[in-house]
């Protein structure tokens, strides 16, 4: 008999080896992706944090992150929680004493709904603190006007000398205080209070509360319960259910709650439902899949089968199985056991020393397996941990804790996993642009949304340097011609930022391609440089501490589906305080670009911003390439300043720009962009001046064409008015002078 017990072990130890890598152990509590816990209190679905993560508004969980450790909160009632359950809810209820000399009649302590939640008759009780009264509990009947049938009462006696209500609080049994239970679960609540004594008391005050039924706190209330403004707080027990149909009626709707392997059960409150998990289910019943298989043959005493059958587990049950050799009678042996076979009974044997074999080796492979797993799940870890260090974690942690703001701090980690995911393994199909920094990628994330993923070439300690100030910097900026950065990776072999998805190439590519004519009009050219103009003038006026971009160029110009302009590429920006006039650094950026009073002193200003814009600016006009050696001055800054001195301008101009552009506007912006290639940076203009200058400029362009469009249907003041502003712009261009000593101002 003891070895057709281990035979039927063995078979069992094999099929449920075999099931295990597909059956789940462990039960969730929350929504996938949810939040489980809130502080050191457990939300169990239906309940939840954030939309999304609770069933209806009536299970909404908020979380006040100011206090330590974080509380719950149900919103629809606004009552701290303190435990959720599929069965019910803890909470912290609260009252004030209600002090009144002359209360003979009676006197009402409070009318209140918790409605869509009601207090639990079987887990709460109703208590009476004060002298001489009786305390009643009522159900207040809200939908007509019948009075309230009470469900509970009891008496408080006491007349202590001195307004005391009692001298020893450890207990509440008819002096000072009273308690009883109630018949039915409450969600519309009356509470009364009468005096029933024949003398008059010292102390008026008394509290009526329903609390739980092993709540014996007593000490926190006042002897004298004196002061109507303090508060008392105690736990309660409250029922809930999912809406108000019967399951009947709840199965036929879109929202019904009951997951799989779950049943539905009627609310005992009579409107509502509650999901239970069905037999041999145990869980959630409220998630998708939250109902998983009970192992009922995992405990190695049980008693399910009889006399050496093996317990087989299955799903939502189990059956019993006779191990070869032996077999059960009417092949029931769960009731009657298993008996050895008369006949092969040598072949059973050699069966059962293979089986054995057989699941040694099984276990010993699993063991294997599961050991080579760790080992390279922790080898997996350092990595990641080394990974960190260098790519600039340390550093990041030191700026955020040195940082006055708390915007770095949200700034997302991403997981080299989900990134790996979302551009295929960094396909080469998915590169979007290489630079001298890195490449970036296109990518999709879990939740479907688009990203632009920054991958470094290399690893030195400039670029981690200048990958974490990147990363500081655009978590300050709020602007929507600002590239927006979504968060970082740090636990990759060189770091990667992950930016919002910018989709129609830069201004270099829509300028310079020669696989394709440019579609830039006039007005989008003119658009664009006011936007660029914009964010400069944010990010050197507006911003605290002001920041310096230092790489402004037509190839970290991002144009979107729009062409609306997003500037990017903040690896070599800086922060500087306002009361400083300049940063003392190495020489970096863009041959053509960069200014030259910086280039000779190494001290970099906002007006070096204004020059590198100045260069784009020119580029917008001409649509020429800022270093080209077609041309008789290789640097576009050369070439155009040579025009503008020889009065030759329009004979460089883009073609689009001589098609479509006014010759009082072109020249506008030529010599906006003149100024801002002054050789010395005082000479030049500010971001902020020169963002008012083209908005001013742009508003006239488009004014001018709204006016050519509907030429033929507006009145006769519309183009008076036309031709007068045109005539105020052309007489500004003639009292101009060669030099531009100040900024060009259109009139209106």
């Amino acid at each position: 008999m003891a070895m057709q017990v281990i035979v039927g072990h063995l078979v069992a130890i094999i099929i449920i080896f075999l099931l295990f890598s597909s059956k789940g152990t462990a039960a969730s509590i929350a929504k996938p992706g949810c939040r489980e816990t809130c502080g050191n209190v457990r939300i169990v679905y239906p309940f939840g944090i954030g939309r999304g993560c609770y069933h209806d508004r009536n299970f909404e969980v908020s979380c006040d992150y100011s206090s330590n450790p974080p509380r719950p909160s149900l919103v629809v009632i606004e009552t701290e929680v303190l435990q959720t359950s599929l069965d019910n809810v803890r909470i912290i209820d609260w009252t004030n004493p209600s002090c009144h000399i002359n209360y003979t009649k009676g006197e009402k302590l409070g009318s209140f709904s918790i409605e869509p939640y009601s207090y639990s008759h079987a887990e709460n009780k109703f208590i009476g603190i004060g002298c001489d009264i009786g305390a009643y509990i009522g159900q207040l009947n809200i939908t007509n006007s019948s009075p309230t049938r009470y469900v509970g009462g009891c008496v408080s006696v006491c007349h202590i000398p001195g307004g005391q209500l009692w001298s020893n609080r450890t207990s509440c049994s008819g002096i000072s205080c009273c308690q009883t239970t109630f018949s039915n679960d409450l969600s519309n609540i009356d509470l009364w209070v009468i005096n029933i004594g024949i003398r008059s008391t010292s102390n008026p005050c008394n509290i009526g509360i329903i609390a739980e039924k092993n709540f014996s706190n007593f000490d926190q209330f006042d002897t004298t319960l004196s002061g109507e403004n303090k508060t008392y707080f105690y736990p309660a027990i409250l029922n809930w259910a999912i809406g108000n149909k019967s399951c009947q009626e709840a199965r036929k709707r879109s929202d019904y709650a009951c997951g799989s392997n779950s049943r539905c059960v009627d609310s005992d409150k009579g409107s509502g439902y509650k999901c239970r998990c069905s037999r041999g289910y145990h869980g959630n019943p409220y998630l998708r899949d939250g109902c998983i298989d009970i192992d009922e043959c995992i405990d190695s005493n049980n008693t399910l089968c009889k006399k050496g059958a093996a317990c087989i587990n299955t799903d939502g049950g189990f059956y019993c199985a006779c191990p070869p050799g032996y077999h059960s009678y009417d092949s029931k042996p769960e009731q009657y056991g298993c008996v050895r076979d008369k006949v092969k009974l040598k072949a059973a044997i050699l069966v059962t020393s293979g089986i054995g074999i057989t699941v040694v080796l099984l276990i010993l492979l699993a063991v294997g397996f599961w050991l080579h797993r760790q080992l390279e799940e922790r080898k997996k870890n350092k990595l990641k941990h080394k990974f960190f260090k260098r790519n600039g974690g340390l550093l990041l942690q030191q700026q955020i804790t040195s940082s006055s703001k708390g915007s770095v701090e949200k700034t997302k980690l991403f997981a080299i996993e989900e990134l790996e995911k979302a551009t295929d393994n960094f396909n080469a199909s998915r590169v979007l642009g290489k630079g001298g920094h890195g490449t970036v990628y296109k990518g999709m994330l879990l939740d479907g949304s688009i990203v632009a993923i920054k991958k470094s070439i290399i690893v030195d300690e400039r670029q981690v340097v200048e990958f974490v100030n990147e990363v500081f910097i655009l978590s300050q900026i709020n602007h929507r011609h600002i590239v927006k950065l979504l968060g970082c990776c740090l636990e990759s072999e060189v770091p990667l930022l992950v930016y919002e998805y910018v989709s129609n190439s830069t201004l270099s590519h829509h300028l310079h391609d020669k696989n394709r004519e440019s579609k830039l009009s006039w007005e989008k050219r003119l658009r664009i440089a006011d936007e660029i103009s914009g964010a400069l003038a944010y990010l050197h006026s507006y911003a605290s501490p002001a920041i310096l971009h230092r790489d402004i160029k037509s190839s970290n110009i991002l144009l979107d589906e729009h062409f609306r302009a997003v500037v990017s590429d903040f690896g070599l920006s800086r922060s500087i305080t306002h009361e400083k006039t300049h940063l003392t650094t190495l020489v970096q950026g863009t041959f053509g670009y960069l200014d030259p009073e910086y280039f000779r002193s190494g001290q970099f200003t906002d007006k070096s911003d204004v020059y590198a814009f100045g260069v784009v600016l020119a580029e917008l006009l001409t649509g020429e390439k800022v270093i080209c050696s077609s041309r008789s001055e290789e640097s576009l800054v050369t070439h155009f300043r040579l025009a503008m001195k020889q009065n030759c301008l329009f004979e460089i101009l883009d073609k689009v720009i001589l098609d479509e552009g006014q010759k009082e506007e072109i020249l506008g912006v030529a010599r906006l962009a003149k100024i801002c290639l002054k050789l010395g940076g005082k000479k030049r203009p500010t971001m902020k001046e020169i963002a008012a200058d083209l908005d001013r400029l742009r508003r006239t362009v488009e004014q001018k064409s709204l006016q050519r469009t509907c030429q033929d249907n507006c009145s006769v003041s519309v183009r008076s008015y036309s031709h007068a502003s045109t005539s105020a712009v052309t007489e500004e261009y003639v009292l101009e002078d060669e030099d531009f000593p100040k900024l060009y101002r259109m009139t209106t």
